[in-house]
C-alpha cells in the first residue's frame, strides 16, 4: 500500500535525476530486487524490450527521487509506477502504430530462464510464460491500454482485483468489468497452439529443410491448408506487407526466395517467447527470426520477424550451426 505523499510521487511528472551518490545503497538494492518484475510488466504492456527498459529507468527515477520512508510496500509502489507509465507509453505507441509499415509483431524476448523466481522447469513457469507468446501478445495489441493493464497483472502475475484497482486508480466493480471484458476477447481470438518444444523443434527443423531445399511437396506436407504467414520488417528488409494465406501461397513465396537469401546464412534454436524459435544470423549479426505455431501436427502460423530495430536486442550471435544444417530463406 502507498501513503498519499507516496501516490502523489508515483503518478506526477518525472523527477530530475538524482546526482551521483544520492541514493542510498539499500534503495538501490531493493529496486534492483524488483527490477526484474519490473521487466516483465513492462514488456508484456508494451512488447518491445528498449520501451520496456525506458519505462523501467523511469520508474528508478521516480524511486530514486520519492520519500522512501513513507512507501510500506515497495513492490506494490514499483509495480503501481511502472504500470502507470507504460500505459501512458502505449497509448503514445498505438498511434504510431497506425503508421506502421507492414503486420506488427512483438519484440522477441529471450524466455529460456523466464520464471518468478527464476525457477526453469515448473508448472508456475508454464503459465507465467503463457502471457508472453507472440500469439497473445499480438492479440493484446487489440486491447485498449487499460484491459491490457488489468489482463496482465491479473493473468501473469496474479494480482487481486482490489490491488489492480489501486495500481489503476478505479473501482474494484470497474477493474472486474475490464478483466472479464478482457478474458473474453483474449479467449475469443488467441489461437491455441501445441507448445511440446520437442515437437516444435523437430518441425521447425523440417520446415526449414523443406524451405531450404525448395521442397514444395514438403513444406504443402507440413503446412495446414489455411496457414498464415506474417512478416514484420516495418519496411526496413524485405518481408510480405500483408498476412499472406493458404499453405500453397506461403509454401511457393518461402521457395521463391530461397534462391535469393545471402549467402553463409547460419542459424541456431533458441527459446524466445515460450517457444522454440530458430534465429538466423549471418557474420554473427541477427537476420531474421522464424516461428512456428503448431496444432495436431501441422504448422498454421509462421511468423517472420526481420525488422532489424526488434532484431538487435538479442545481439551478436557466435556459435555456429549445426553441421549438415540447410541456410534458411530470407
Amino acid at each position: 500500500m502507498l501513503t498519499d505523499s507516496a501516490a502523489d510521487a508515483a503518478s506526477g511528472a518525472a523527477p530530475a535525476e538524482p546526482a551521483r551518490g544520492a541514493v542510498s545503497h539499500d534503495a538501490i538494492e531493493v529496486f534492483e530486487g524488483h527490477r526484474p518484475r519490473l521487466q516483465q510488466v513492462a514488456y508484456r504492456m508494451l512488447g518491445r524490450v528498449a520501451d520496456a527498459e525506458d519505462v523501467v529507468q523511469d520508474a528508478w527515477l521516480r524511486w530514486s527521487a520519492a520519500d522512501r520512508a513513507e512507501v510500506r510496500e515497495p513492490g506494490a509502489y514499483l509495480v503501481r509506477i511502472t504500470t502507470r507509465l507504460a500505459i501512458d507509453r502505449l497509448r503514445q505507441a498505438q498511434a504510431r502504430r497506425e503508421s506502421y509499415v507492414g503486420p506488427w509483431l512483438p519484440e522477441p524476448l529471450p524466455t529460456d530462464h523466464l520464471a518468478p523466481g527464476g525457477a526453469p522447469d515448473t508448472a508456475e513457469r508454464a503459465v507465467f510464460a503463457e502471457t508472453v507468446t507472440l500469439a497473445v501478445l499480438v492479440v493484446m495489441e487489440s486491447l485498449s491500454p487499460l484491459e491490457r493493464a488489468v489482463f496482465v497483472l491479473r493473468e501473469a502475475f496474479g494480482y487481486p482485483y482490489a490491488e489492480i484497482a489501486a495500481v489503476l486508480e478505479r473501482s474494484e466493480a470497474a477493474v472486474r468489468q475490464l478483466a472479464g471484458r478482457a478474458r473474453r476477447h483474449m479467449d475469443d481470438r488467441t489461437p491455441r497452439y501445441d507448445v511440446d518444444p520437442e515437437r516444435q523443434r523437430e518441425l521447425t527443423d523440417r520446415f526449414m529443410a523443406a524451405a531450404s531445399g525448395g521442397d514444395l511437396a514438403g513444406l504443402l506436407a507440413l503446412l495446414a491448408a489455411d496457414a498464415r504467414l506474417v512478416g514484420d520488417s516495418g519496411g526496413k528488409a524485405k518481408a510480405p506487407l500483408r498476412v499472406m494465406e493458404s499453405a500453397d501461397k506461403i509454401a511457393r513465396f518461402l521457395v521463391a526466395v530461397t534462391a535469393n537469401s545471402p549467402a553463409g546464412l547460419e542459424y541456431r534454436h533458441l527459446e524466445l517467447n515460450g517457444g522454440i524459435a530458430l534465429l538466423v544470423h549471418t557474420g554473427g549479426t541477427p537476420y531474421a527470426v522464424f516461428q512456428l505455431g503448431i496444432r495436431d501436427g501441422r504448422i498454421h502460423t509462421v511468423y517472420i520477424l526481420r525488422n532489424p530495430d526488434k532484431l538487435s536486442s538479442l545481439g551478436p550471435q557466435t556459435p555456429p550451426a549445426a553441421p549438415g544444417t540447410p541456410a534458411s530463406p530470407a
